[in-house]
């Protein structure tokens, strides 16, 4: 079976041939402003500018729902709908829903094999939507890799 590979460096900057797609979390409220989506926005403005329009449009637009967004020839960015809201609720529960992150991986390791890409992230889930990298792993390898997916996980150095 097929397993992460561990990189230093930067997910936004993705080192493999071919197709890649960049997979990130995104909120269900629209919002976009803090953590990793910071550092693609500073590379590209289309994946802000379709998420927002996505969410506004509200087509198809909710938990475990990703959008892919072109960005440059051989690479795509995935915005994957993965946290309910942005802070935890009233019982105290991370916004992450990990039902929703194995769904839209599920989404992108189908597109994965139609482009015949391979897919890169940084530890989604784990910053601010408040998730545990076990538990994501564990999702990773239900979605991707058992599906052969060639996927790389980037951490800063």
């Amino acid at each position: 079976m097929a397993k992460v590979n561990y990189i230093i460096g930067d997910a936004t900057n993705p080192r493999a041939k071919g197709n890649k797609i960049i997979v990130h979390v995104c909120n269900d409220i629209g919002g976009w402003g803090k953590g990793f989506v910071m550092a693609i926005s500073k590379r590209w403005k289309q994946p802000e500018q379709q998420y927002r329009q996505w969410f506004k449009t509200n087509y198809n637009f909710g938990l475990g729902q990703v959008q892919f967004v072109q960005v440059e020839e051989e690479l795509w960015v995935a915005n994957l709908v993965g946290q309910h809201k942005i802070n935890k609720d009233e019982n105290g529960n991370a916004p992450i829903r990990y039902e929703a992150i194995l769904s839209g991986l599920e989404k992108v390791a189908h597109f994965a094999d139609e482009k015949k890409a391979t897919v890169h992230m940084p530890r989604i889930g784990c910053g601010l939507a408040g998730g545990t990298w076990d538990k994501i792993e564990l999702l990773i390898n239900k979605s991707l890799l058992e599906n052969q997916i060639e996927t790389y996980v980037y951490d800063f150095d």
